[in-house]
């Protein structure tokens, strides 16, 4: 059973969001928040699977409640759900540390599969920022503070083997995990092993992450 938190400040979507997840046997909705402060704290008490994130909140945003779950270490995913299809918010949203970025105007069945996606370890970015992000997203946002500058090798690529960095690569290049197969000439169930040994060493929540991790070191450049 996956749980959920809705944090939205707005009645109406969150009772739409709990009739809509109520309706599923996998999914029980844990709370609901009306702002991020609330979200923050109920995250820390319940610790649902997911947080379905609004962005534009009184007081504290989604960013930033986003950004204070993920610093916690709890394993709460967040996928940000918005009505503001724009770069910058799905950019700071996915470097704060959520697992997905959708509009509120997704299919209901694209809402439910992107939870049970990112409660799984899953990515989910809305098709139609995904090209963006992998593109453009590093010339929007402030460079990593974890970042080694002055270095030859940041020190997050350093336990990778030279096959496990081929792969982080390819996935900073958008591959799927099937495309990796096939290109690489591997069996698919070799490459998930592999995709989850890279977020271990790396230390990134999900493949989004990963995505973030092979710009801010260089293994991939924007096109």
């Amino acid at each position: 059973m996956t749980t959920v938190l809705i944090a939205d400040d707005q009645p109406l979507q969150r009772f739409g969001s709990r009739m809509l997840l109520e309706s599923q046997d996998d999914m029980t909705v844990a709370g609901e928040a009306a702002n991020g402060s609330e979200a923050v704290r109920m995250t820390a008490e319940l610790h649902p699977d997911v947080v379905l994130m609004d962005i534009r909140m009184p007081g504290l945003d989604g960013i930033e409640a986003t950004r204070r779950i993920t610093a916690a270490g709890d394993r709460t995913r967040i996928l940000i759900v918005t009505t503001f299809d724009q770069d910058e918010y799905a950019y700071a949203g996915l470097r704060a540390g959520a697992s997905g970025f959708l509009v509120k105007d997704a299919q209901p069945e694209e809402l439910l599969a992107g939870i049970r996606a990112v409660a799984t370890g899953d990515a989910v970015v809305a098709p139609s920022l995904t090209r963006r992000l992998l593109d453009a997203y590093v010339h929007h946002l402030p460079a990593d503070p974890t970042a080694q500058e002055g270095t030859s090798e940041d020190a997050r690529l350093s336990s990778l083997t030279d096959r496990e960095r081929e792969i982080l690569t390819v996935i900073g290049q958008g591959w799927t995990n099937t495309e990796i197969a096939t290109r690489l000439h591997l069996a698919e169930s070799t490459v998930k092993t592999h995709v989850g040994r890279i977020l271990a060493k790396t230390g990134s929540r999900d493949r989004i992450q990963a995505v973030i991790l092979a710009y801010d070191t260089k293994l991939v450049q924007p096109s």
